[in-house]
């Protein structure tokens, strides 16, 4: 006889204020479970980033590619022709360009690869 008293009780419908009040609860634990969600994949996002992730033990690259070692300097000469002033010099990643005038007079920028070695451009400036 209990559990028929239980029943009926279950089965009346709730007075408007309550179930405003459930509706609310629906809503809450709703949105408190996507803001959840969103926080669970963002701990997986960080987990999976600080795996994949190289450790930097590597050699760092400079901008032309070639690997600078850690325990000593690069030592490159650049070979100028002879007669060559310098005028000014600009440093652009692995490549540093020499501007000046040549011995007969001409003014060149020549440009001198660290990771190749060797001058990769000699371009003469001349005048319109």
């Amino acid at each position: 006889m209990d559990n028929l008293n239980h029943d009926e009780q279950e089965d009346k419908p709730l007075d408007p204020a309550m179930e405003n009040v459930r509706r609310k609860m629906v809503k809450l634990q709703l949105v408190s479970g996507g803001i959840m969600l969103v926080m669970f994949m963002a701990v997986l996002a960080a987990i999976v980033y600080k795996v994949t992730r190289p450790d930097g033990k590597e050699p760092v690259l400079a901008g032309a590619g070639f690997a600078i070692p850690s325990d000593q300097p690069i030592s490159a000469t650049a070979n100028l022709p002879a007669g060559f002033n310098v005028l000014s010099t600009s440093l652009s990643g692995g490549q540093i360009l020499f501007y000046g005038k040549a011995a007969d007079g001409a003014r060149k920028a020549l440009v001198f690869d660290i990771g190749v070695g060797r001058i990769v451009a000699d371009i003469t400036l001349s005048a319109n």
